[in-house]
């Protein structure tokens, strides 16, 4: 749990914990992610009130990445399942997470069967790799590779980075990144795990009288350190961003849920399958 959505849920971290807390029924198993501590008291105190009984990654369950494959251990079983088809290193936690609910609430899933389902998930526009639609035939004939995002907050960004990295350690190509945002988002906050990367950034914006302006992006993105330059919208990002002096980019669009929605709204050969 991080910093997100503080106008509706803040104004503070154990606020934040204390709404989404809400989900936890009276009597049924709740299975957590590793937690701040200050966050997990919170957890802890609506689950002890629900009488729920919890089990929390890192104390009960556990799961990492090994050799490319995904282990889980549970109280009394040890999986050994292959890697989540979901791009990035922190969908390891993500689906033994997943992994670890449904075991929680059915016991009899076989490992074939669990190993199937993590194997073949999809989740449109997180880490997405676009490989039809308008912006991926540019992005082909270019010869560059295009994902899509819809994280928004600093820890979003850190994830996004860490999973931007491995494309970039793979071949030495430079990351690009179109990004739209909602406003009174922390975008300097979210751009700050990149700087290492040094990406070009392409700051637009989006059809949304919530959305940020593409200078406050841009002025965000300066302020972490990194290169800028104000497009008109994500179609004019990505082709300036393909049509850089040299070598093909790898091509993050990213920035808010909205925003992705409307990159797969311009096709239905964009939706996962």
């Amino acid at each position: 749990m991080d910093y997100d959505h503080l106008e509706m849920l803040g104004p503070g971290l154990a606020k934040i914990a204390w709404e989404k807390a809400g989900v936890i029924k009276p009597g049924r198993p709740v299975v957590v992610a590793r937690q701040q501590d200050e966050a997990l008291d919170i957890i802890e105190r609506e689950a002890d009130a629900r009488m729920a009984p919890m089990l929390l990654m890192g104390r009960d369950f556990d799961a990492w990445e090994e050799r490319g494959r995904l282990l889980v251990q549970m109280p009394e079983r040890l999986l050994d399942l292959p890697p989540p088809s979901l791009f990035g290193g922190y969908q390891f936690a993500n689906a033994g997470l997943a992994v670890a609910a449904a075991l929680t609430f059915d016991q009899s899933l076989s490992e074939d069967a669990i190993g199937e389902g993590v194997a073949s998930a999809v989740w449109p526009a997180r880490f997405q790799r676009l490989k039809a639609g308008p912006l991926a035939a540019l992005a082909r004939e270019r010869g560059s590779d295009l994902w899509l995002d819809g994280g928004h907050n600093p820890h979003a960004g850190r994830a996004l980075a860490e999973a931007a990295s491995r494309l970039t350690d793979r071949d030495g190509r430079p990351l690009s990144m179109v990004v739209g945002m909602f406003a009174r988002k922390d975008a300097r906050g979210f751009f700050e795990p990149f700087a290492e990367m040094h990406p070009k950034v392409f700051a637009t914006t989006f059809d949304s009288p919530n959305a940020a302006p593409a200078e406050e992006i841009a002025e965000a993105a300066r302020a972490a350190g990194l290169q800028v330059e104000v497009v008109p919208n994500v179609e004019a990002g990505v082709r300036q961003a393909l049509g850089a002096d040299g070598p093909p980019p790898h091509l993050l669009v990213c920035g808010g849920l909205h925003f992705a929605g409307e990159v797969l709204a311009m096709s239905r050969d964009t939706w996962p399958t």
